[in-house]
């Protein structure tokens, strides 16, 4: 088993929203048979300058690093402490399947930024030509 201490977070507006997402959220993970939950701690929605805000402190055990991977893609934790074991032995085939979608998603993600920016770029296109002041 490979234990681990974790942070997710929710932040926007408007408060219930955020509260029920966190809800779901907690539903999810606990309807999930790869990740057992030993602890978690859910804080009280508050707002934070615009915005309303929770997190959810989180023990868990996974059987094995893809399962830890795979949460953490799922999830988006923002933080994750491994506390036991204090030596993973990973397989060369997990580690390559936790690179190679570490690669997908930072490819997705590239794929979306330029794409937010070609339509960014149109966009200033139409607005200066229609005011040319713009």
């Amino acid at each position: 088993m490979i234990k681990v201490l974790s942070i997710i977070e929710i932040a926007g507006f408007p408060e219930k929203h955020v509260a029920k997402t966190m809800k779901g959220v907690m539903k999810k993970l606990e309807e999930n048979k790869e990740i057992k939950i030993i602890k978690k701690k859910i804080a009280k929605v508050k707002k934070v300058k615009e915005l309303w805000s929770t997190f959810a402190e989180l023990e868990l055990d996974f059987k094995n690093f893809q399962d830890l991977t795979s949460f953490c893609f799922d999830y988006m934790p923002s933080s994750v402490e491994i506390v036991e074991p204090q030596d993973l032995n990973i397989k060369q085939v997990e580690l390559s399947s936790m690179l190679n979608d570490v690669l997908a998603k930072l490819h997705q993600y590239q794929m979306f930024i330029s794409n937010i920016n070609a339509e960014n770029v149109v966009l200033k296109r139409k607005l200066a030509s229609i005011s040319p002041s713009a």
